[in-house]
């Protein structure tokens, strides 16, 4: 077991977390769980390099060694490399984003009979409801820790946002209530306000006897309105605390070219040279849109590398290609590192003006001066999905490709993008494990890749 002691986490443009403490115990299984941006992946990598090389591995979730491997092969040699080091603390940043469900499978047995403690940081819910005993939820600049499974984490913060809702509901009515009393002592002092004046010129009343009157009311309703206002605040930081947090979806849309796009590929075959195919006999003819699936390492990225005549790749037959692809790279290699979300999209679109890109970036939840500002590099791979998306919708593209969209993101972004795909207009090609995402797009074609053979 370890214990992080007020541990805090500033970025440059932010404060994510601090005053963070808690002893981990050995065979935990951590879930992290939180916005994009929030700073899991951070979290990981302080927690890493306060343990050393000696005790901890940690798995990121991007992966740039074996180049040449796609993600699912790039993850599992890296997990083969952390398990054959057998550390007492395995760390892994988003494992299951390139992971066929035979890998996921496996991945899950593995980490459930893993001899020392796991901390992962996951929007996989399967993940967080198969393997994790522990929450650790980020949000508001605080580290939030539950004990229990992610679905006894739900239902507790379901139960407490019931009540401290119901508790709110009260205190709202106390204060309307106030409020009122308030509203009728102020009446009833401009009432007799004239009539004191006068008893004061006739000597009836001395002119401190009035004066305390109305000090002494006026403090009494003052003292029940701040102890109000005192518990709603208490109330709503409680809210905030738990898994309910304010919902901001994005709002941008995917724009497409009008008329037909021809995507056909007649008695293709593909590899990285003329004696060495990865796969043959490929026959597509889109549609409207099209799912590439197959297992890891079976060829999937290869294919796309070829629709999109990457160099490397060497292919035959006959292939007719629109002239016009915007391609959602699964790695972010589309992305300058030293450029900023802003320069980003000023060098796609040179016609908008600084106010306008500010707009556009609304749309994909950049919203803040110091998040449009900073550096690609030191995005979370949410943000960097985001942002790609943002590149590929700052034109207007023949055909979309989407390598693994549902990498890194929120559930609230995630939906957001089904409803868009689901309806949209143009034809697009993705390649997606998310079997569930797939289901709720509509995918009319599916070019499905058998296991990778020799």
């Amino acid at each position: 077991m370890f214990v992080l002691s007020d541990i805090r986490l500033e970025l440059p443009h932010k404060i994510c977390f601090q005053g963070f403490s808690t002893l981990v115990n050995d065979g935990s299984r951590i879930g992290i769980i939180g916005r994009n941006g929030c700073g899991k992946s951070s979290l990981l990598k302080m927690i890493h390099e306060k343990l050393g090389d000696s005790l901890s591995f940690l798995v990121p979730q991007l992966i740039y060694d074996y180049q040449n491997l796609s993600g699912g092969e790039r993850f599992n040699k890296k997990l083969s490399e952390a398990v054959s080091k057998q550390p007492d603390v395995l760390i892994l940043d988003e494992p299951t984003n390139h992971l066929d469900s035979h890998n996921r499978a496996n991945l899950i047995r593995m980490l459930k009979r893993y001899h020392g403690i796991v901390l992962v940081a996951t929007h996989d819910r399967e993940l967080l409801r198969n393997v994790v005993n522990v929450i650790w939820y980020i949000n508001d600049k605080k580290v939030n820790v539950f004990s229990g499974n992610y679905d006894d984490f739900l239902q507790e913060n379901e139960k407490k946002g019931i009540a401290l809702r119901k508790q709110l509901g009260i205190v709202k009515q106390a204060q309307k209530i106030a409020q009122q009393k308030i509203q009728k002592e102020q009446e009833r002092q401009a009432h007799s306000k004239a009539a004191g004046i006068a008893k004061i010129r006739n000597k009836k009343w001395m002119r401190s006897v009035g004066h305390d009157k109305a000090m002494s009311a006026e403090k009494a309703t003052g003292k029940v309105v701040k102890n109000l206002n005192k518990q709603r605040s208490v109330i709503l930081e409680e809210l905030n605390d738990i898994f309910i947090p304010e919902i901001i979806v994005p709002t941008f849309d995917f724009p497409c070219s009008q008329g037909h796009v021809s995507l056909a590929i007649v008695d293709g075959s593909v590899g990285y040279s003329p004696n060495q195919f990865i796969l043959r006999n490929i026959n597509i003819n889109l549609d409207k849109n099209l799912a590439i699936l197959g297992p890891n390492a079976s060829g999937k990225t290869t294919l796309i590398k070829a629709i999109l005549n990457d160099p490397a790749v060497y292919r035959t037959g006959q292939w007719y290609i629109p002239s016009k692809i915007a391609y959602l790279d699964q790695h972010y290699s589309t992305l300058d590192p030293d450029m900023t979300p802003i320069e980003t999209i000023a060098t796609i679109n040179k016609n908008l003006s600084h106010a306008e890109i500010r707009k556009y970036l609304n749309n994909f939840l950049f919203r803040k001066n110091e998040e449009i500002n900073l550096p690609n590099k030191y995005l979370s791979g949410g943000e960097k999905t985001r942002l790609c998306l943002a590149q590929i919708t700052a034109s207007v593209p023949a055909l979309l490709i989407l390598d693994e969209i549902t990498n890194n993101i929120d559930f609230e972004t995630k939906e957001h993008i089904a409803g868009i795909l689901k309806n949209y207009g143009g034809q697009f090609v993705i390649v997606s494990h998310d079997y569930e995402f797939l289901k709720n797009i509509n995918i009319q074609q599916v070019y499905q890749i058998p296991e990778k053979t020799n």
